[in-house]
């Protein structure tokens, strides 16, 4: 039987040769390529792409990502979802103790399979950020980025600076695709977008923390490519925290498929007529290359475009609605004293984007709630906030908010699309003596253009690893990914998450 260090190595075996185990600079020889396509120039910015083209604003917010990220993974790791992912790989597959699972001292799966429940307890309770255009990026590339650190040898772990450059090259990657759609900038109706830009995210990552060549970066894109897509039709069901464990875990499949020479499309991210690469996703994708960041000053998006991040677990279009109704909660307190009660409400009218799939009135599963604007309108109503509490099936039951939620009427102004940076949330709620109460939201705390303060995300943070680790473990795993950008090797991080 294989130990544990020798099926670390059998994995390793296939890339080692491609790969200068972590050289801050790659030496990789590189034949000329005969012209720079869409494809290849993504190929070439994942190879070349250095910890010195990180500026002090992308370290710092890419930080906060990684944090946050690892901290609603950690919380995720309570739930039947994550459970019933873990179940399946642990009954299915070899065990393979190599990389190890959020909130499971002692539980060691392969590398893919840890990527793919790590990820799916990134998402499963929607805590996770989100981004503009619309997508949750890091629960998509940490995960496999994380696998990959544990695979490797104690003495070739990457550095902290190579880790969150790996990092980053999956984030810029997927803001880069989705720009290159209108479609992109608004809240999904086909796709799910981190089961497609995620899984293209991953295997950027991937193939930057393992040093592969320009040619197999780009082969790495197009192998994620025919992996990737998962529709919308799973949005508020069970199997939607599965296409982020997916997307992790593909993107990192495909990266070690490239890294042992397997080939696709070259053309995979241009505009082929005729012929659909990733324009199967976006109908209206018009992409363009991707600079050198050798040859031009090179910004990351997330420089210019930063991240949201909730402050309670469900689709971020619950956090203007929410926010908005729990002004209306303050006045109503002020005005009668005590608790709401349902008998003082005759109306409630909430004016919000069209989107079908947020749409649900009397939501039945945890799921569902965290996908309904109906549902975050009232418990911040009742309640004057929704909390992580709020999603428990004893209080999605409770009959005074059903009283609520039997009183609530949708419109969809034109004025308000369904866009994460111009939507905006109203609630006007009419009380039986005939007084209107009005809130609005245009910008929730949270939201990339009212972020929160590292106080707010550090109080996230320890509430949701708190759940799983120790007071002192969650403090050193804090200090452990302040100071990735200083030291020499990503042990300490892992070390904690062990």
């Amino acid at each position: 039987m294989l130990s544990a260090v020798q099926r670390s190595s059998r994995y390793l075996t296939s890339f080692s040769a491609a790969r200068g185990l972590h050289k801050s600079a790659l030496d990789v020889a590189e034949r000329p390529a005969p012209e720079e396509t869409v494809t290849s120039s993504f190929g070439r910015f994942i190879q070349t792409v250095q910890p010195k083209n990180l500026t002090p604003t992308v370290l710092q917010r890419s930080k906060r990502m990684v944090l946050d990220s690892i901290g609603v993974g950690l919380l995720g790791s309570t739930t039947e979802v994550f459970d019933l992912a873990l179940q399946h790989c642990q009954h299915m597959y070899a065990s393979d103790d190599i990389s190890f699972v959020y909130g499971r001292q002692g539980v060691k799966l392969s590398p893919t399979l840890a990527a793919f429940v790590n990820g799916v307890a990134a998402h499963s309770m929607d805590f996770d950020d989100t981004w503009h255009p619309a997508t949750h990026p890091s629960g998509a590339v940490l995960p496999a980025l994380l696998a990959i650190s544990d695979m490797l040898h104690s003495n070739s772990k990457p550095s902290g600076l190579d880790f969150l450059t790996a990092f980053n090259v999956g984030i810029e990657i997927q803001g880069r695709l989705m720009r290159f759609s209108n479609e992109a900038h608004n809240i999904p109706k086909r796709f799910h977008p981190p089961s497609v830009v995620g899984t293209l995210g991953s295997a950027a990552a991937c193939a930057r923390l393992l040093s592969l060549d320009r040619n197999q970066a780009s082969n790495a894109l197009a192998i994620a490519a025919s992996l990737a897509g998962a529709p919308m039709a799973n949005a508020a069901t069970q199997s939607k925290p599965l296409h982020i464990g997916n997307a992790s875990r593909l993107g990192l499949e495909a990266a070690l498929l490239a890294s042992r020479g397997l080939e696709a499309s070259p053309l995979v991210l241009d505009a082929v007529p005729g012929v659909a690469g990733f324009s199967a996703f976006y109908e209206d994708y018009a992409p363009r290359p991707i600079g050198s960041p050798e040859e031009d000053e090179h910004s990351f998006l997330i420089e210019s475009q930063d991240i949201a991040f909730k402050r309670f677990p469900a689709h971020l279009g619950m956090h203007w609605i929410a926010d908005a109704a729990s002004a209306v909660h303050k006045t109503l307190v002020g005005l009668r004293g005590g608790s709401i009660s349902p008998n003082l409400v005759q109306d409630i009218l909430l004016r919000v984007p069209l989107s079908k799939y947020i749409n649900r009135p009397f939501p039945e599963s945890e799921h569902q709630a965290r996908h309904s604007f109906q549902f975050n309108a009232c418990t911040a109503l009742l309640d004057g906030e929704v909390t992580v509490q709020s999603f428990h099936p004893e209080a999605i039951q409770r009959p005074e908010l059903h009283a609520l939620l039997s009183r609530v009427r949708l419109e969809h102004p034109s004025d308000n699309p369904a866009n994460f940076n111009i939507m905006y949330g109203e609630v006007e709620v009419t009380l039986v003596t005939g007084d209107v109460l009005r809130g609005r939201c245009d910008t929730f705390y949270g939201h990339w253009r009212n972020p929160l303060s590292q106080e707010s995300l550090h109080k996230k943070f320890r509430n949701n690893a708190g759940t799983v680790l120790s007071t002192e473990k969650v403090e050193r795993l804090i200090e452990a990914v302040e100071s990735l950008d200083r030291v020499d090797d990503c042990k300490q991080l892992l070390a904690q998450l062990q």
